[in-house]
Formats: C-alpha cells, structure tokens, sequence
C-alpha cells in the first residue's frame, strides 16, 4: 500500500494500531500493510539490524514443515491458526503441491486477511479462511467451513507459527494448544515456532519493542516452549532448536543473536 494518503479499506477500520499479520507481511517483503505497521517493522529492520531474519527463517521452518508432513507423513488436513497473510508458499501451496486435494483451514483475527485470503481463495474449494481469534478455538472448531473441510476422525496438522508467543500467560497459551489435542486423533501433528528467551539483553530488548508496540507478547524459555504441547505428545527430531536449523538441509554456521530468538518444533500425538 502507498505511503501517502492511506484510507481505511472500509468505516471503523482502527489504522491506528500496528497488526501482528500486517507487520509480519512488511517484514517479508510484502505489500498489504499500512504506515503504523512499516513504522512498527522497521523499529526492527532498522533500531535492531539484523532481527528481520528472524520472520524469513520462521517461514522456511514452516515451509519445511508442511512439505515433510505431506510428502514423509501423508498428512491432508491442516488448520493454521494465526495464519496472516497471504504470501508465496502459504500452507495451502506447499500441501497441495505435493498433494491437491490437501485441505487447509486458516484463521486469523485480521479483517484484512480474511478479505485477501478468500480473495486468493476464491477459486481454491479445499482451502477457507475464517476470520477468529485463536483464543477463542472453539469458534474455529466449529465453524461450517471447518467442519466442511476438516474430519477430525483423521489425522490433522495444526500450525501455530509465530502465534503463541503473542498470548499472554494470563490467556493459557497451554490450554489453547490442549484444546486442539484433546480432538484431534492419535497420529496428527503440532507444529509449534516461538520466540524463545535465552535470557540476555538481545532476546529482553525484542520483548521491550513487542510489549511497547502492541501491548502483549511473552518470550518463553525453552522448557516452556515444549510444555505448551502438553502430555501425549513426541516432540520429533531434532527437537525444538532454532528455526534455521530445523531440518534444514542445507548447514547453518554461526547463527546470529537474532536466528536463535525463534524456535520451531514438530510433535506427534501418541
């Protein structure tokens, strides 16, 4: 979107606030964002050189991801929660590359990802996006579209990528997680990516930007990150480790301060 003269895409729309989805977009290089959100992202590019890697290793983590449970798993169903916007190698994409009749269901608490989801969507019948907030799963759980698209008799990959770590501790990030388990069967996958704490003044000072900007965001310590998957989970190889190493195939040398602020892991329900 323009710099200048920017308008609201329709009345009591709040251009006031940065957007998670829409901050994540300018990071990556894309354009459906608004001033408030590049003024957000750059606070990153340009206050902390270096951090934007950390939005770019996240998605190649979960491009990695949804590629092996489809081609290595023969997983078919996917629910992305917290998905945002639309950009190249979205879930559904990779899933259907390797298998067409992959069925994604996205939510996202944005407007307008959900208006250029279903636009990109329009003409793809085994993928929806619902306009919800993970916080509240229930209304994702029950939606007509995902229960159109999702047989929870099977087995299913939920993804909360970069997602759980803006959940305060107050709003259960671990019950949210609990909730798609207890319905989803033996077999199915969680695919969890999140900032993790090391405890130091770099991890401390992406919190303070978080915090400061949007009001909400928890760093977790690694022993945290894996509790979130709860019991009657396997936590897979290479277990949770930074988000560029997470089988990658290609080495990862030196990682910068900023690479190892994002974690991922897959697990397997027992």
């Amino acid at each position: 979107m323009a710099d200048g003269n920017e308008q609201a895409p329709y009345p009591g729309f709040d251009m006031s606030k940065p957007s998670i989805a829409r901050t994540y977009d300018y990071l990556l290089g894309g354009k459906d964002n608004f001033a408030v959100d590049r003024a957000f992202g750059d606070k990153f590019i340009h206050d902390l050189p270096g951090s934007q890697q950390i939005a770019l290793d996240n998605r190649a983590a979960l491009i990695r991801a949804i590629r092996e449970l489809v081609s290595a798993n023969r997983i078919r169903q996917f629910v992305d929660l917290g998905s945002g916007l639309p950009t190249a190698d979205n879930v559904h994409q990779v899933a259907q590359r390797y298998d067409p009749d992959a069925t994604v269901v996205y939510a996202d608490n944005d407007p307008i990802v959900l208006a250029h989801g279903r636009a990109l969507l329009a003409e793809n019948d085994n993928t929806t996006v619902i306009q919800a907030d993970l916080r509240t799963p229930k209304a994702i759980f029950d939606h007509p579209d995902t229960r159109r698209l999702i047989d929870f008799e099977q087995p299913v990959a939920v993804v909360f990528s970069a997602t759980l770590h803006h959940v305060n501790d107050d709003e259960d990030p671990a019950g949210l997680v609990k909730f798609w388990a207890d319905r989803i069967p033996s077999g199915s996958y969680v695919f969890i990516s999140h900032f993790r704490s090391e405890n130091d003044p770099r991890s401390q000072e992406l919190e303070q930007v978080l915090q400061g900007s949007l009001g909400r965001g928890r760093w977790r310590t690694d022993e945290q990150i894996l509790d979130l998957f709860g019991d009657g989970f396997t936590v897979l190889e290479p277990g949770l480790v930074p988000a560029a190493e997470w089988r990658n195939p290609e080495p990862v040398d030196d990682l910068t301060d900023w690479q190892r602020l994002i974690a991922a892991a897959l697990a397997v329900k027992n």
